[in-house]
């Protein structure tokens, strides 16, 4: 009973500290101004379905979508392991999904594959990061703690995995021996191999090797549980919902500024309403100066990055040596509404810290190297659009505070005086035609 209690508390404990943080996510999401996405809900869910679900913009890659793969089918199956664990934790049983019979012993090798798979994986990803150093796992943003969030990720499940097949190892000479509470279930291919290492030890000694292996796995998935939504690693849960908000329309075509369109509207037709004011105090700002002048899909996509540098490796700018990185636009925003959702549970919904998304984490000269080809979103493996914050906030450095490149404050004062970006009258743009 002492053994099942504190299964409990610690089961208990561990859910409840990552629902409090995964209501702080969802408040630091919704400081992002309001944004209705319900249309299309069928091609919405094939999207989600083909692209999360089905790892389809994976295959780009084809070595790391393989790895990754192995990776993610892995966690997904082995979590009805992790069910059974549960279950014997909290009323005192032994494997008691074991009345399956055959099809049990067949879930136990699967898993037991699929945890080598996942060990396989994890070391091929370690050696490409610490080893091999692919370029896009070595650049400027990911020094210091992002590269030991993905480290960190990594040597977990590979400590998980392992403590899964050396538990299932003791448990089935355990079995052989005919030892009190090991029922005779479970077909074990991998771990049987490492049997002969563990067969020497007494009965004892192999059960209290299997029980803390047992604990470790099931309290190491608990912190693992509450260490996602603090990494990198959240896109295990918002890849889903961030796939179904996704864009549906070309990705090439910009939103239009209601305040600008309605003033547009008002000059091409005087007999126009104007749209209602804004609730007094509350101006409307043109483009992103900071994270609440960015809509809450653009702050999900910000959680939802995997850091992967797919975005980056793409980016024609970053290829050519300029400051832009797509991965790190979205992990600077990312990392802003953590601290400013952070700053408002202490000091209150009014609190100014006095900083800004743009100029105390992304400079200018960022977004001003940007084409907005589309590149890094056509390479997101969960469909983010970096482009959307760059463009809005390259809106405020234009509409507000004048900040535009030279070179497109001549073509603006040009487009305002003759309708055109060149120099010179509308009545003289046939003039080459007399030549």
């Amino acid at each position: 009973m002492l053994s099942q209690f504190l299964f409990l508390l610690c089961l208990a404990t561990g859910i409840y500290f990552f629902a409090r943080k995964i209501r702080e996510v969802s408040s630091n999401i919704h400081l992002g101004r309001p944004l209705q996405i319900n249309d299309r809900p069928g091609d919405r869910w094939k999207v989600m379905a083909r692209v999360a679900l089905g790892q389809s913009k994976m295959g780009s890659r084809p070595v790391a979508a393989f790895f990754h793969l192995l990776i993610y089918v892995g966690f997904v199956i082995i979590n009805i392991e992790v069910l059974e664990i549960i279950i014997d934790g909290l009323f005192g049983t032994h494997r008691v999904l074991s009345f399956m019979g055959s099809f049990y012993d067949f879930l136990i090798a699967a898993f037991e594959w699929l945890a080598l798979g996942v060990l396989l994986a994890c070391f091929v990803f370690l050696s490409r990061r610490n080893i091999i150093r692919l370029k896009r796992m070595i650049m400027p943003e990911l020094k210091g703690w992002p590269r030991t969030d993905a480290n960190l990720i990594l040597v977990t499940e590979i400590l998980l995995m392992s403590a899964f097949l050396i538990m299932n190892a003791t448990d089935s000479i355990l079995q052989a021996r005919g030892a009190a509470h090991y029922v005779q279930a479970g077909a074990f291919p991998v771990s049987g191999m490492l049997v002969p290492f563990f067969d020497g030890m007494s009965n004892d000694a192999l059960i209290l090797l299997e029980r803390s292996c047992w604990w470790f796995h099931i309290l190491g998935i608990l912190a693992f549980l509450n260490y996602v939504p603090y990494s990198k690693h959240l896109h295990i849960l918002l890849a889903f919902p961030n796939t179904w908000y996704s864009k549906l329309s070309p990705k090439g075509q910009f939103n239009n500024m209601e305040s600008v369109m309605n003033e547009v509207k008002l000059m091409m037709d005087p007999s126009a309403v104007p749209a209602p004011a804004a609730p007094e105090g509350t101006p409307q700002r043109f483009g992103a100066r900071d994270v609440r002048d960015l809509n809450w899909k653009q702050l999900m996509d910000a959680y939802s990055c995997t850091e992967c540098g797919r975005c980056t490796s793409s980016c024609p700018a970053n290829l050519t040596g300029k400051l832009l990185s797509p991965r790190k636009i979205m992990m600077d925003t990312r990392d802003r509404v953590e601290e400013l959702g952070r700053q408002l549970r202490i000091h209150g919904p009014g609190h100014d810290d006095g900083k800004t998304l743009l100029n105390d984490y992304i400079r200018p000269e960022e977004l001003w190297a940007c084409t907005s080809c589309n590149a890094c979103v056509e390479a997101c493996p969960v469909l983010i659009d970096p482009l959307s914050i760059i463009i809005d906030m390259r809106r405020y450095l234009v509409m507000e505070q004048s900040a535009a490149p030279a070179e497109l404050n001549g073509m603006f004062t040009k487009i305002e005086n003759n309708g055109a970006p060149w120099q010179f009258s509308p009545a003289d743009r046939m003039n080459w035609t007399e030549s």
